[in-house]
């Protein structure tokens, strides 16, 4: 049974005040990736794959630099606590909540954000501590892409129950939000019971977004009214058929955000881009990769813009250049067309 945290009313409000006034709008994070109608571009890691070898990670956080020197918007990294072989996918092999905190010293301006967070895998108190303590440190630039978890093998690794993961995100959700919210939070939940206790750091600004990834098992209802934003897969992208599908689910999970305020939408692609700036969108293994030339990223890029994406995430790991000199054409001739808003600066970071 899916039991509720007693919301105090007071934090309710607080949250759906963030919102209606501009979703956001004093979060540096936030604000440098989204805006109605655009899109931005954000880069995600690893820049190349672990396939058993630490050392294809050397390197990464000195790209990293750079790709927050060249004002792309975010950098994102994955969650993959525990490395199944048959999935032959270690994802950023570093905790990511520990390599955003690294990264937060490295850098000083793109948005953190993770890609995604599993939220049913950990308890609520641990990621907001973990979360408000990377918010703080960066300046306010930490995005929370969250999940419900897609690896069977990690749940019973957990002890946890993988066919009630729809309940326990959910949960998670509203426990996490409290304690994040009110600074003295009363919660009775089946994850557990907290009164007169305060989590602390506070987030740098009011808050954190919790941008949901697929449907984490949650109907489109609930993701408009429950989430920051949603980031959903692609849909095929060596031709305008996949926007356009695309673009009907946007629509309709945008049909489902009370009051019609605005939500950002976010997708992801891994590409290869090659040399011949003609060269067509081309889908490779079944269309996980895209290889296309610059001219054919642009193009897609402004058909997501066209049915209402506002960020692609880009994955370059299967890169057949150099990942330092793909970095540097996106900048120089991809980026000026989407740029990163400007937005709040990082607030104190001189810990």
């Amino acid at each position: 049974m899916d039991k509720q945290i007693g919301y105090n009313k007071e934090v309710k409000n607080d949250h759906q005040r963030t919102l209606e006034t501009g979703n956001f709008k004093d979060h540096p994070g936030f604000r440098r990736m989204f805006s109605p109608d655009k899109l931005t571009i954000g880069i995600f890691l690893p820049l190349k794959f672990y396939t058993g070898d630490m050392d294809v990670l050397k390197g990464q956080a000195a790209l990293v630099e750079r790709i927050d020197q060249h004002n792309f918007s975010a950098i994102w990294v994955r969650d993959v606590p525990l490395f199944d072989p048959s999935f032959r996918d270690a994802g950023q092999v570093f905790d990511p909540f520990v390599y955003l905190a690294y990264l937060a010293a490295r850098t000083k301006n793109v948005s953190l954000v993770t890609g995604s967070a599993i939220f049913t895998l950990r308890h609520p108190i641990d990621l907001a501590k973990a979360a408000a303590s990377i918010d703080v440190l960066s300046g306010g630039r930490l995005v929370l892409g969250i999940a419900s978890g897609d690896r069977p093998s990690e749940f019973p690794a957990y002890g946890i129950d993988a066919d009630n993961r729809d309940i326990r995100f959910r949960e998670t959700v509203e426990f996490f939000r409290e304690l994040i919210h009110n600074k003295s939070p009363s919660i009775q939940s089946s994850l557990g019971q907290l009164n007169g206790l305060e989590l602390l750091p506070n987030p740098a600004t009011r808050g954190i977004p919790l941008i949901v990834t697929g449907s984490s098992r949650q109907s489109l209802d609930w993701i408009g009214e429950h989430s920051d934003g949603w980031l959903t897969y692609p849909e095929a992208t060596a031709n305008d058929s996949g926007p356009q599908i695309l673009g009907r689910k946007i629509k309709a999970w945008r049909e489902k955000i009370p009051g019609g305020i605005f939500k950002p939408h976010m997708t992801n692609e891994w590409i290869d881009l090659v040399e011949d700036v003609n060269y067509p969108r081309t889908p490779l293994q079944g269309g996980y990769i895209l290889r296309t030339g610059r001219k054919g990223l642009i193009q897609l890029l402004e058909e997501w813009q066209a049915v209402g994406v506002n960020h692609a995430a880009l994955g370059i790991q299967f890169s057949s250049r150099p990942h330092a000199e793909v970095i540097q054409e996106l900048a120089e001739e991809v980026l000026p067309l989407f740029p990163t808003h400007v937005g709040p600066k990082p607030l104190f970071t001189e810990w």
